[in-house]
């Protein structure tokens, strides 16, 4: 009798255990990773951030684990916990009620093939290309060609950043070609003399000769002239979380705007928050 009592009370166990386990299993999988850190979220933050992680780790940091996804996957996984940290390349909209922290501001480019004789075009120009209200080269003196237009996808912060800024409300042709990050519109633009596309500028110093920034209202694209306040494209690189961060994410952040974390930002070519990295 006892040891049929011992089963019944071992079975009664074991069901209660594998009622147990989806829920643990559902917890286990409300994270993005098991790592020390999560950070999730904007594709043109993902490679500084990597780097930085890596400068971290060297120094006794906590492992991290960095995902992309882009700006609105970031906050969205912020928001739900998914992540310790986001990562935005755009400003935080009203409703998104999230604690956040300016690492750097990054300038994006306007870029073409090197050999395209175009160099410079205003924001009015720029636009009536992306509304395919202007479809060829040749009305600013170029060649005789089709512009083929590259953009960034939905909810990235690249294009939230690129429609505010120079589409004024417009809406960007749904004939342009989409790509998924930087480096793809980059690599796309380095491919074909007809293209033009938009990046973070310190992509466009780190493949000077693969592509070439146009200057816009007759302003060149460069780290100064951001600083100066001068060439209007400019946004911030945000890290976002559902509250203030602690222990090992913190850490991270406080690496980050120390003088080492922009230094390396800065020598990233990325615009840092005292402006000469210090």
């Amino acid at each position: 009798m006892e040891n049929k009592n011992a089963k019944r009370g071992n079975m009664k166990i074991c069901f209660a255990a594998l009622l147990m386990l989806p829920a643990v299993l559902l917890s286990a999988c409300g994270r993005l990773s098991a790592h020390d850190v999560t950070i999730a979220g904007s594709t043109s933050v993902l490679p500084y951030a990597e780097i930085l992680a890596e400068a971290h780790a060297r120094l006794g940091g906590e492992e991290i684990d960095i995902q992309g996804g882009g700006s609105s996957a970031g906050i969205t996984s912020a928001l739900s916990g998914a992540a310790d940290i986001g990562m935005s390349s755009r400003a935080l909209k009203e409703d998104e009620d999230l604690w956040s922290v300016e690492i750097c501001k990054d300038g994006l480019a306007v870029i073409v093939h090197p050999s395209n004789p175009v160099s410079g075009l205003s924001l009015e120009q720029v636009r009536g290309i992306y509304t395919q209200e202007i479809t060829r080269w040749n009305t600013f003196g170029g060649r005789d060609a089709k512009i083929h237009i590259i953009t960034r996808e939905e909810g990235s912060g690249s294009r939230d950043a690129f429609a505010s800024l120079v589409m004024d409300g417009r809406e960007i042709s749904p004939r342009a070609i989409v790509q998924a990050s930087n480096g793809a519109v980059r690599q796309l633009v380095s491919d074909d003399p007809n293209a033009i596309g938009f990046i973070s500028l310190g992509l466009v110093e780190e493949g000077e000769k693969l592509v070439k920034a146009l200057s816009l209202e007759g302003v060149a694209a460069t780290r100064e002239n951001i600083l100066s306040g001068v060439y209007s494209l400019s946004r911030p690189f945000l890290f976002v979380a559902g509250e203030t961060p602690h222990g090992p994410a913190m850490d991270f952040i406080e690496f980050i705007l120390s003088a080492e974390g922009q230094r390396i930002l800065t020598a990233e070519g990325l615009i840092t928050l005292g402006g000469d990295g210090a």
